[in-house]
């Protein structure tokens, strides 16, 4: 039994399935297969049940997942004593990020930390604030910059870096171009353009409106606020977004403040709250709270 063997039959019983397993691992999946399969021989024991569309794990797998997840757990904790020991600062480290946040230059607050630590191999993704929360708690993202709801997520730790406002952006000529503002009520009544549900914004959005006991009508939704300004520029409805979005907009939208009650967008550094696995984790994230200075 190779650490290899084990670190692939993580990866696929995470990933429910070979091929994201070997896209995870940045390997080919015939080479995946082997090694699985090169494993359930050794044990004796089908490890996966493939027949249906999605690999789930046999009774056999399960008993076996948590043993080689201690074993890898072990293995990297070692290495991250001697890197310790040493002041060498080498691995990989993850770090996710929903769109709209151009105003904290994360490209280079990245190159500083390649310039200070050459030999930290970055991965930046980018998804939406569910996903990434997620991503957080199951240790394949490091850190994140995510839209949080009107609660914290459990088990993470975070830090607001943004708050904005929410506006209304509406189209010149729509009817609503007219007005100073709009309140949530007068906004239940008009077709939304929406950040989808799983969103940070979205979330603050339906929390408003289900505090007010009211039901919107959401006619559109796209996962880019620039998505959601484009569609209300077409006149199509009115779009909610952050303040910024409808603002750095070149060919202009009528941007109103939602009222009683005004609406905040906030942005987090978020990491897991029981701390990062390494210390090339925990590097980028002391520089990535002292960011910007």
């Amino acid at each position: 039994m190779e650490l290899r063997q084990l670190e692939y039959f993580v990866a696929v019983a995470e990933e429910a399935g070979f091929t994201r397993a070997a896209a995870r691992l940045h390997v080919a999946q015939p080479g995946v297969s082997a090694q699985i399969r090169q494993l359930e021989r050794e044990l004796g024991q089908p490890l996966f049940d493939r027949s249906g569309r999605t690999v789930r794990l046999t009774e056999v797998g399960a008993a076996v997942l948590p043993y080689a997840r201690a074993a890898l757990a072990a293995v990297e904790g070692a290495g991250r004593a001697v890197d310790e020991l040493t002041g060498l600062l080498r691995g990989h480290v993850t770090i996710g990020t929903i769109d709209w946040i151009r105003s904290l230059d994360l490209p280079g607050m990245l190159a500083g930390f390649h310039r200070d630590h050459p030999d930290v191999e970055i991965t930046v993704v980018q998804e939406d604030s569910a996903a990434l929360t997620e991503g957080l708690r199951t240790g394949r993202i490091d850190l994140a910059y995510l839209s949080l709801g009107a609660d914290p997520p459990e088990g993470l730790a975070t830090r607001v870096v943004i708050e904005q406002e929410l506006v209304a952006a509406v189209a010149r000529a729509h009817p609503l171009a007219r007005r100073s503002t709009i309140t949530l009520r007068a906004l239940a009544g008009e077709s939304l353009i929406c950040l989808p549900k799983g969103t940070g914004l979205r979330s603050v959005l339906d929390a408003a409106f289900a505090d007010a006991g009211l039901r919107p009508h959401v006619a559109f939704e796209a996962g880019e606020p620039p998505v959601l300004a484009e569609i209300a520029a077409h006149g199509l409805g009115v779009a909610v977004l952050p303040e910024s979005a409808a603002r750095d907009r070149p060919d202009g939208l009528r941007a109103l403040p939602v009222v009683r009650p005004r609406l905040t967008g906030r942005i987090a550094l978020a990491w897991r709250a029981e701390g990062p696995r390494g210390p090339a984790a925990r590097a980028l994230i002391a520089r990535a709270r002292r960011w910007p200075a």
